[in-house]
């Protein structure tokens, strides 16, 4: 019954049979047996099936908010069993920034999976948003993006964001002195972050600034190497450039004008008990962060 209840909830939430599938790695038929069983034990139709979606029924609405709250109320009830035993067990759903993940993330995935045999990780690299509850994520690491006011954040680190630029692109093109000379320059952006701006800090005000530029993408690895290439100038956090700062590959520019602290944070769904396995990752995170030097 609870298995039927689980793939019922992520049917509902994924909006396919095949969807749940190939998160779960089965087939899809079997999905389909198990909403067939789940409808013959209760009696009604909780589904009304095509190739493509599905959409729930009367009863099946009702069904699903209770199927949601039973399966949230036996994950509290296995977080605070699981919390007082030191280990960490299950299966961990990780989400990060595609450049961030990969340096800072996926490194110490392996030694924390070492200490908890018992537990599987998959981790997730997208420079998306993602969504925590469609995408059954139990935590996501962001960079000060925290316009989600249902989610609890946990500040792991700090980080802060520079606008730079290589040497060769200022020896064309000039260098900004005020906020105002960004309009004559070309602004590396990052797709859906392009109508968003950059932040300043003027006269201990933060100011959101819209920048143009001819070039643009959704991946920041990319940004990167075209502000290394001298293609234009980046808004970048400082952990990605500082190596190419000390090495002279890229400087910064509007010093004066830095942007505020955007930290970087594990954020997880609304839970009364944080899942053992959840805790245990973000504290081996927040080790690993606040090691000496580890941000040189």
């Amino acid at each position: 019954m609870l298995k039927q209840m689980e793939t019922f909830v992520a049917v509902v939430n994924l909006g396919s049979l095949s969807a749940a599938a190939r998160q779960e790695g089965v087939v899809a038929a079997m999905i389909g047996r198990r909403l067939d069983a789940l409808e013959e034990r209760l009696g009604v139709k909780l589904l009304v099936r095509t190739t493509r979606s599905v959409t729930l029924t009367q009863e099946g609405t009702a069904f699903f908010e209770d199927c949601q709250r039973i399966l949230a109320e036996l994950a509290e009830a296995e977080a605070a069993v699981a919390s007082g035993s030191g280990r960490a067990r299950g299966h961990l759903r990780l989400s990060a920034p595609a450049g961030f993940g990969r340096r800072h993330v996926a490194p110490h995935i392996a030694s924390f999976q070492q200490a908890h045999p018992d537990l599987r990780i998959t981790l997730d690299l997208s420079d998306r948003l993602v969504d925590l509850a469609r995408d059954r994520i139990d935590c996501a690491i962001r960079i000060s993006d925290l316009a989600d006011s249902s989610l609890v954040a946990v500040r792991l680190a700090e980080n802060r964001r520079v606008v730079v630029a290589a040497p060769a692109y200022l020896a064309r093109h000039g260098i900004p002195r005020t906020l105002e000379d960004l309009a004559g320059h070309n602004c590396l952006s990052l797709g859906e972050s392009q109508s968003r701006g950059w932040t300043f800090k003027v006269d201990g005000e933060l100011l959101n600034l819209r920048v143009r530029g001819v070039l643009e993408c959704n991946d920041g690895a990319v940004l990167h190497d075209w502000a290394l290439a001298g293609l234009g100038l980046a808004w970048r956090s400082l952990w990605e450039v500082k190596d190419d700062l000390s090495d002279g590959r890229l400087v910064t520019v509007l010093e004066r004008f830095s942007s505020p602290d955007y930290p970087v944070y594990a954020v997880v769904p609304q839970r009364r008990f944080l899942p053992g396995r959840v805790r245990l990752f973000i504290d081996h995170l927040k080790a690993r962060y606040s090691s000496p030097g580890y941000w040189d």
